[in-house]
């Protein structure tokens, strides 16, 4: 599968349009549960009045949450950006945190989004982040038992060498959107479910 991974999509970046390092931030979180395109969307307007983690953290909170409101858990996500913006202008002069304990303990991010930030920002990979299509593709090639984010991660770090960790978030992301999307359909001819054709067996297939 990695190997896969690794051709088809060897310079592994995420869709997601930003300008400045928190930017980025921003786009991640509000992509819980979004598309990247819904984001993108929002933030083509968005990215024009904020662009630094100091334009963020002097945001009015009501008016943000209204810039914000297309997109799902908006409430949330408005608070945590605000919450990331304010955390990072009082203790990091440096800028957006390098670590993954660091990046953590800022509101709104949790593991998948703290190692997503570290590999697109600082080419960083230090875990494997796990999204809906990682989850998916996961569960259907027998690489993982569990359903929490957080343990698949661990699960697919414990099989895939470190050195190979960069090309699988990204990857899967992308295979997911343009090959092998999420609705049902028949995908037994698609290169991974080649490689392990049990995965046809448990995918839904189109009416």
């Amino acid at each position: 599968m990695v190997a896969y991974l690794k051709k088809a999509y060897p310079m592994p970046k995420s869709e997601l349009v930003y300008r400045t390092p928190f930017q980025f931030v921003v786009a991640v979180i509000l992509s819980a549960q979004c598309t990247d395109k819904a984001v993108n969307k929002l933030t083509a307007i968005l990215f024009k009045k904020y662009k630094t983690a100091r334009d963020f953290a002097k945001a009015d909170e009501a008016m943000f949450t209204k810039e914000i409101s297309s997109i799902p858990f908006f409430r949330n996500k408005a608070n945590a950006i605000i919450g990331a913006a304010r955390e990072i202008q009082a203790r990091y002069a440096r800028g957006i945190p390098r670590t993954e304990k660091e990046l953590v303990a800022l509101p709104g991010v949790g593991y998948k989004t703290a190692h997503v930030i570290l590999g697109e920002l600082y080419d960083v990979w230090e875990g494997i982040a796990t999204d809906t299509h990682v989850k998916r593709f996961a569960k259907r090639f027998d690489l993982t038992n569990n359903t929490d984010l957080t343990k698949i991660s661990k699960d697919l770090e414990a099989l895939i060498p470190k050195g190979d960790w960069k090309y699988v978030n990204n990857g899967l992301v992308l295979y997911g959107r343009y090959v092998c999307p999420a609705r049902p359909h028949d995908c037994a001819a698609h290169p991974l479910t080649k490689l392990w054709p049990p995965a046809a067996l448990r995918w839904p297939k189109a009416k």
